[in-house]
């Protein structure tokens, strides 16, 4: 049985696909840092490491977003697009894991 078919990205321009694309990358690292989430130094500090070149390239796809006059985020989109490329999952380890109940 196949899994089920995600629903189609929205339609984005170059620049927005990069501004996604890096943020999640730069969202993954935050993630992998989160001391909430990890379980031992090296991985976090690999992340860390990596970190300061991807929010280099988030900076850059935001600057040829700019200089192309897309001045606006369309944030609904973006959302959508998110969403499909699980963003919420990803986003979830930045955040601090609900209080457990014991």
């Amino acid at each position: 049985m196949l899994p089920p078919e995600l629903p189609p990205l929205p339609a984005l321009t170059r620049a927005e696909c990069e501004f996604v694309d890096r943020y999640l990358e730069v969202v993954d690292l935050v993630g992998r840092i989160n001391p909430a989430h990890g379980a031992d130094t090296y991985g976090a500090l690999r992340a860390a490491q990596a970190l300061a070149g991807k929010a280099a390239g988030l900076r850059d796809a935001l600057t040829l977003m700019h200089e192309r006059g897309e001045a606006r985020v369309h944030a609904a989109t973006l959302t959508r697009a998110l969403r499909v490329l699980d963003g919420e999952r990803r986003a979830g380890r930045v955040t601090l894991p609900p209080v457990s109940a014991s």
